[in-house]
């Protein structure tokens, strides 16, 4: 008993140091491990950007939609929003067509057009072959895709090089591609000797330059057409990344701070008071153990918030859904065991056998359920949207600390106080229902 009841001390101190490091963390303004809030809870923007695919293979939109989400996602945070959002959507029509979105949650940011101008204007890099096409009488050139797009991008740099004027130095934009990048522009530039190459910056040439021989080492130099201040603001926007393929803004729509006020006072209230008619209930039906699973659940509960503030986990109004039913899924362990415990009881088993004894045959089905549970969760986290992966995320990670909570701790405080024998008082705290057994 004294090994328990040490290992119950322990638990203890732990629940103490979580709550007050819940506490102190979300009463602290600037400390790094307040809750993250998703767009519904904090308020702020949402935009929905249809990628233009029309020009790049079939083979290659999977990657390009990735890269995509790279670049948009790396533009998002150099701009300081607070947990940005960055999601991409393959959705299909009823004309048969499909469409590749990009879903950008910006919590905090409630004035849409400063939710777009923080994006802001990221280019789409291309290269493209200058061929001619004779249309009738008349000759016209036409640009072939060759592939080489801002995804092989590693990075921009301004230079200056010789003007057209005698001692004017003309600004220029040093491209570098990645190692990728570099093998297909070495490629591209060894097959097309003497043909004009064209730069096209968001579906504009800028500049064609004729390839005089082959390229290695990954270097390229846009020139001819900048100002120095242009080709500044060029350099910062290709480093902030060049989009693999064109985006347009297709919709967008703000939650006002008032209603995620709502949604966070509605969500603590629905919890705390689901949780105190669990305890009273567990207290109530089952006296001493029910007191110890609703201690054990509270112990839980801290756990699990942080847990929510340490990974981080951003907190949406799904997620604080998933956290009341994964409470729900603790008692649910806890009932099990209880009931157990007491049949073994009603055959005359001590109060300690009981325990062991009910922990023991217990174990297969909350085993089981939690496994189950688990991998209901992980299957909606992988296939739901986000709303439901929010959900999915945290109701997961409940399970497991439940599955902790009810196995360790609460067989932990009971083997720590429940008696040898059950006798006076004792009969009765170890009791359930309305009767004393």
């Amino acid at each position: 008993m004294i090994r328990y009841r040490v290992f119950a001390i322990a638990a203890l101190i732990a629940g103490f140091l979580l709550t007050y490091f819940v506490w102190s963390t979300e009463a602290n303004p600037s400390s790094p491990y307040r809750f993250k809030l998703g767009l519904d809870l904090a308020g702020g923007t949402e935009l929905v950007y249809v990628a233009d695919m029309s020009e790049t293979p079939v083979a290659d939109r999977n990657d390009a939609l990735s890269a995509l989400h790279g670049v948009i996602d790396r533009r998002v945070n150099l701009f300081g929003v607070a947990e940005p959002l960055v999601q991409t959507q393959r959705a299909s029509s009823l004309s048969g067509t499909t469409q590749d979105r990009l879903i950008i949650d910006l919590p905090g940011v409630t004035d849409i057009n400063a939710a777009v101008a923080a994006l802001g204007q990221t280019p789409t890099l291309e290269f493209k072959l200058a061929t001619t096409v004779t249309v009738g009488t008349t000759t016209q050139v036409a640009y072939m895709a060759t592939g080489l797009n801002g995804r092989y991008l590693a990075s921009a740099t301004l230079g200056f090089g010789s003007g057209a004027t005698a001692g004017l130095s003309a600004p220029q934009v040093i491209l570098n591609f990645n190692p990728e990048g570099a093998k297909l522009f070495e490629k591209i530039t060894s097959e097309n000797v003497g043909q004009p190459l064209a730069i096209f910056l968001d579906g504009q040439p800028i500049s064609v330059p004729v390839i005089q021989e082959a390229i290695p080492g990954g270097q390229a130099t846009i020139s001819g057409r900048f100002t120095a201040a242009e080709a500044r603001d060029l350099v910062r926007n290709l480093n902030f990344g060049a989009l693999p393929v064109p985006i347009t803004l297709e919709s967008s729509s703000a939650v006002g701070p008032t209603l995620g006020a709502t949604a966070i006072t509605a969500g603590v209230a629905a919890g705390v008071i689901g949780f105190v008619i669990i305890a009273l209930f567990m207290i109530v039906w089952y006296r001493l153990p029910g007191l110890i699973a609703a201690i054990a659940l509270a112990e839980y509960v801290m756990l699990m918030l942080s847990v929510m503030k340490l990974v981080p986990i951003t907190l949406t109004a799904s997620g604080i859904a998933g956290l009341i039913i994964s409470v729900g899924m603790a008692v649910d362990a806890n009932v099990l065991i209880f009931e157990r415990t007491k049949e073994e009881l009603r055959e005359g088993k001590s109060p300690r056998e009981a325990v062991h004894i009910g922990f023991s045959r217990a174990w297969t089905g909350i085993r089981d359920g939690h496994f189950t549970m688990l991998i209901s969760g992980i299957i909606l986290f992988w296939l739901g949207t986000s709303l439901v992966q929010g959900f999915a995320l945290v109701f997961v990670l409940g399970v497991l600390a439940s599955f902790i909570s009810a196995v360790s701790i609460s067989r932990v405080f009971l083997l720590a106080i429940v008696p040898e024998q059950s006798k006076g008082v004792w009969h009765f705290l170890i009791g359930s229902g309305w009767r004393n057994s």
